[in-house]
């Protein structure tokens, strides 16, 4: 058997711990960077150059497409050349001028993926202003936040988003001078504005305030901030990552060398729905990198239940997701096939084991069954558009079960990455065809030094025969600090090393196994140690959930769990267990709870836990965590305080139910 190749190069030894800093292991980058990090194309300084250079290049190709409505009814989709693109955007540019916005200004932006949002901000591109996203997902409350420490001064809305923004007033008002609707404005929205001493226009009304002048466009440098990215955060305040032009044109050539080294180079030809929000670092890159290669961005409509339906109609070639997405589709597979009746189940399961095995064996995705692509996952491929090469999973863990799944039906490359705000999204990324990359996010991207930071608290060695430990990144990608906190930025960057807070295991490929959080760690009574975010690793594995929660405290002995069931699962247990009632009643039976934690706990034992790190007790609740409730960040990520405070009850009943069990 050949030997496993080693996808990262050694470039400088560990270090011993010393009294003021824990050990470190070795650093390492990327072997498709042995020669160097790859250099930025030529005359690319920053974000402008790469829209500027593609208008040059493919001036009559597709650019930015979005889907008719006629009659209240999807049709085609209609495109926009990269030269009629920018001679909107010059629009775009010359109307922000003319509202007084100089170079350096903050440009805010509230809404869902459109057409108008790329217009906009390649309008800051060009003139040097900062692009501040306003998050789409959050409420007035971060929005107001924003443009007050941000400072914006004009900023782009979607038309329904005009209500909430208003709910800013007067606070933002200090900052805010002009607004411009995506769409249209009422009467009533234009006197409420002009009651605050704002300018407010619809998207028509103000391309023409710019006619007839003409900016000259400012010179721009690689330092230069091009976008205020707020992060959610799990507590406090969103911070404002300040990214710079340099970071992300030194991320694109890096992917750019990655993609070519692999054989999966981007081209003109090369199709992106956009759907994840532009307010985030991940899909911002990578509508940059299909720009780059003038490439065409179809918009979904905005609704996720219609999402499959638009895919099916722009036909992508690069299908993006977060892990939610990703589940999604998993169930939807998984419950056409189980009511697909026994000889197509067989069917299935046949076709999937035979291929996964040959894959397993070193065979290609497309040579490891053509026949079972061909006659049994098809359907999926189609169901995908047809046309699909990649899917890349970023923002959040992707479960290695549905992982798998994908890579076998879905008939494309499925990718797991990884990346921060902070290091401009892309950072680690699996590899085609390397199925030992399973359930992990690859080696790094070759833009960056790796290396791990000791946390002796939770017993992670960063130079143990395997390593674990607090993964530090170094590079020109990463971002140039917190807006207005110093502190902050002096906290994760030391010596100049970003101390991501994340928890990672170096496998012997040279791939990187994101498995627990730094912080997400708390003491029980009896002294023991609980690496929470490992746990719910662990115990998401079980097929009869979608999420759970764990907690624990440093007054209790034991752990406790809040738990999203699985509605399908456990219905299904329940018919044949006797138990009668609608979801939400079966989540309340003392019998569905019990039978939770049986899982839970025979998982537990499997994964070989120790006894600390069992769950005494379940609550389950029938309504999925979620934004609405504070209780999830915009990726998806667990607010933990949150949490607490909304299940506090709840926990109080479970400790007293183990503490108390006759009472």
């Amino acid at each position: 058997m050949a030997e496993e190749k080693n996808y990262i190069i050694k470039v400088e030894e560990g270090k011993a711990a010393t009294d003021e800093r824990p050990s470190i292991g070795p650093v390492y980058r990327s072997c498709f960077a042995e020669n160097g990090f790859p250099a930025p194309i030529p005359g690319m300084e920053s974000c402008w150059d790469i829209f500027r250079m593609s208008v040059e290049k493919y001036p009559n190709h597709h650019m930015l497409g979005h889907r008719q409505i006629v009659d209240g009814k999807a049709g085609k989709y209609v495109w926009q050349t990269y030269k009629q693109v920018y001679d909107i955007v010059m629009k775009v540019g010359n109307s922000i001028r003319s509202c007084g916005v100089e170079e350096g200004g903050k440009c805010g932006i509230y809404g869902a993926n459109c057409p108008e949002w790329i217009m906009t901000m390649e309008a800051c591109n060009a003139h040097g202003l900062s692009c501040v996203p306003l998050y789409d997902t959050l409420g007035a409350d971060a929005v107001e936040f924003i443009i007050c420490h941000a400072e914006v001064s004009i900023a782009f809305v979607e038309e329904k988003k005009i209500a909430k923004l208003f709910k800013t007033f007067p606070n933002s008002t200090k900052y805010l001078r002009t607004i411009i609707s995506f769409g249209k404005v009422t009467p009533e929205q234009k006197a409420e504005a002009e009651k605050q001493g704002l300018a407010i226009f619809t998207w028509e009304e103000f391309l023409q305030l710019g006619e007839n002048k003409q900016y000259d466009l400012p010179i721009k440098k690689k330092t230069d901030i091009c976008t205020i990215m707020y992060t959610s955060g799990t507590t406090g305040d969103p911070k404002g990552v300040l990214i710079s032009n340099e970071s992300i044109i030194t991320l694109l050539a890096a992917v750019d060398c990655l993609l070519g080294r692999v054989n999966e180079e981007l081209t003109m030809n090369d199709v992106y729905i956009s759907y994840l929000p532009l307010a985030h670092i991940f899909d911002r890159v990578i509508e940059e990198l299909f720009i780059s290669h003038g490439a065409s961005i179809g918009f979904w409509r905005g609704d996720v239940k219609l999402l499959l339906e638009d895919i099916g109609e722009l036909k992508p070639s690069v299908f993006c997701a977060v892990p939610r997405v990703l589940d999604r589709i998993y169930s939807g597979l998984q419950q056409k096939i189980s009511e697909g009746g026994l000889l197509k189940k067989t069917l299935f399961n046949v076709a999937y084991s035979f291929k996964f095995y040959n894959m397993r064996n070193g065979s290609k995705h497309a040579e490891a069954s053509p026949f079972s692509d061909r006659i049994v996952f098809s359907q999926v491929k189609e169901r995908l558009g047809g046309n699909l090469r990649i899917i890349l999973s970023g923002a959040a863990p992707l479960s290695s079960h549905v992982e798998e799944f994908l890579r076998v039906v879905a008939c494309c490359h499925v990718m797991q990455g990884y990346g921060l705000t902070e290091t401009c999204a892309g950072t680690f990324v699996s590899l085609p065809h390397e199925l030992s990359m399973l359930g992990t996010v690859g080696p790094p991207v070759p833009n960056v030094d790796v290396r791990l930071e000791s946390v002796p608290e939770m017993g992670y060695d960063a130079l143990a025969s395997t390593p674990r430990g607090e993964i530090c990144l170094k590079g020109t990608t990463l971002f140039s600090g917190y807006f207005k906190r110093e502190d902050l930025t002096k906290e994760v960057m030391i010596d100049g090393w970003f101390h991501t807070g994340d928890i990672g295991e170096w496998q012997p490929n040279g791939s990187m196994k994101v498995f627990d959080r730094k912080k997400n760690i708390f003491k029980l009574s009896q002294g023991e140690y609980v690496a929470v975010e490992n746990l719910e690793n662990v115990y998401g594995c079980v097929s009869d959930i979608e999420s759970i929660w764990v907690y624990g405290n440093s007054f209790e002995s034991y752990l406790v769990a809040v738990v999203n069931p699985n509605k399908q699962a456990l219905e299904r247990w329940a018919a044949d267990n006797g138990v009668s009632g609608d979801f939400e009643t079966i989540c309340k039976d003392p019998k569905a709870k019990e039978y939770i934690l049986g899982e839970l706990t025979r998982t537990g034992k499997e994964k070989q836990l120790k006894g600390f790190e069992f769950i005494k007790a379940v609550h389950l609740d029938h309504v999925p965590f979620d934004m609405d409730r504070d209780l999830l960040t915009p990726t998806f990520k667990k607010k933990r305080p949150q949490l607490l405070k909304y299940y506090q009850s709840v926990i109080d009943d479970m400790y007293n139910s183990i503490n108390k069990p006759n009472a």
